[in-house]
């Protein structure tokens, strides 16, 4: 095992906070003492039956634990899922049944391994301790938490003042996330950046059961494809882990330049000096196939690459294009003078002059006529994103083409 100061080097990468650091090497160095591996555990709710790259963040990082000789546990929420998370929505959660939370577990475990090592990684079920839980029990969890601090979390808050009603087993979510951690007997738990919230009542029921609290460590939530909201299915902005090789592929090379170092960071272990003194083109290729090598194999992730530079590379896109569209400050969104920012894919089209107006863009667009980088587009409102003299090539039905960017 490395020493403290080696692991913590690979612990930290893409961290945003850890709570409290001071707590964590004191746990490396007992644990290296001790030879006794820290328990770090990641809970997943089975809400859906596909996993993307956005969820991945938290599980490169378990990998990172995994590497330095530590133990996993992959938490799958069936009992909090059929609960339904409160965290960042408006409105109470439509509960799932208890079915669909067991048949999207499955596919859970499918794909995990494609980053875990199986022999290293334990998979448990939080319905395994709160499932027998009486209600004794439950009342007698319930009595460690004070409404008021309930009221603290920030979207309770906002509801409770908008009058919009929150129901009583919301209030069960926080606590049965952080009773896991008690029945667990984590020394770490990984979440995104939303769920610190839940991540801290677990450090404060493990001390209320006479256990030494576990240090916090959040991540960022990794945006989508857009460069602008978190990944999500519902946006539509997502890379699932199933997705073909050739999509996959395409969807990681339309990203920004500055998103994909952001990738590299979150999804990868590799030198982000290197990635950064390639030529961007190429280090996004790099990035590409590494993924889909990942997800699909060593030789769909060469395919994959050896496609797209046929498609781009071999002239299929004409030298000389029908529209040139130079975008300006004011014609994108979420502006950052350096980094630069996003425009719907209806508005950029209708800005190319190469359709008679904004409707027919649209119209062009939801017939599946319009492609982006190669990759064919549906979504009238989908925000494309550009980075500072990052070219974006578009086909406009079958025989139109035009290159935008952005000048500011």
């Amino acid at each position: 095992m490395k020493n403290v100061g080696q692991q913590l080097d690979l612990i930290l990468r893409g961290v945003v906070e850890v709570i409290q650091q001071p707590e964590l090497e004191a746990k490396l160095k007992r644990s290296l003492a001790e030879q006794r591996p820290l328990r770090i555990k990641a809970g997943f709710d089975p809400t859906a039956p596909d996993l993307h790259l956005g969820h991945t963040v938290l599980i490169h990082k378990l990998k990172h634990f995994q590497d330095l000789g530590h133990h996993v546990i992959f938490l799958i929420g069936d009992f909090t899922g059929m609960i339904g998370d409160p965290t960042g929505v408006s409105e109470t959660r439509r509960a799932l049944t208890k079915e669909q939370v067991q048949e999207n577990a499955k596919t859970y475990q499918r794909q995990i391994f494609k980053i875990l090592d199986p022999e290293k990684t334990t998979i448990d079920f939080n319905s395994r301790w709160m499932g027998p839980m009486t209600a004794d029990g439950l009342i007698q969890l319930a009595a460690h938490y004070r409404v008021a601090r309930m009221m603290e979390r920030d979207d309770f808050h906002k509801r409770y003042q908008e009058q919009k009603p929150i129901s009583v087993h919301e209030f069960l979510y926080p606590l049965v996330q952080g009773y896991d951690s008690v029945a667990l007997k984590a020394d770490v738990e990984l979440g995104g950046t939303d769920q610190k919230f839940n991540l801290l009542v677990g450090r404060e029921l493990q001390r209320d059961y006479g256990q030494e609290s576990q240090v916090v460590i959040t991540m960022p939530l990794l945006e989508g494809t857009d460069g602008v909201k978190k990944m999500s299915k519902s946006v539509g902005n997502y890379i699932a882990l199933e997705d073909k090789p050739g999509e996959m592929f395409g969807k990681l090379m339309s990203i920004s330049d500055t998103l994909m170092y952001r990738y590299y960071e979150l999804l990868t272990t590799e030198d982000l000096s290197h990635a950064k003194s390639l030529h961007p083109m190429e280090a996004k290729q790099a990035l590409a196939e590494l993924i889909v090598t990942r997800y699909h194999g060593v030789a769909a992730g060469k395919q994959a690459r050896e496609e797209f530079q046929h498609k781009f590379q071999a002239k299929e896109f004409p030298d000389e294009p029908d529209s040139r569209v130079d975008l300006k400050s004011e014609d994108l969104s979420d502006i950052d003078a350096v980094v630069g920012g996003s425009i719907k894919l209806a508005r950029l089209i209708a800005k190319t002059g190469l359709v008679s107006s904004s409707s027919e863009a649209r119209r062009l667009i939801i017939q599946g006529g319009i492609e982006v980088d190669g990759i064919k587009e549906s979504n009238p409102d989908k925000l494309i994103p550009f980075s500072l003299n990052q070219p974006r090539r578009l086909k406009i039905g079958k025989k139109k083409f035009a290159v935008a960017q952005f000048r500011p």
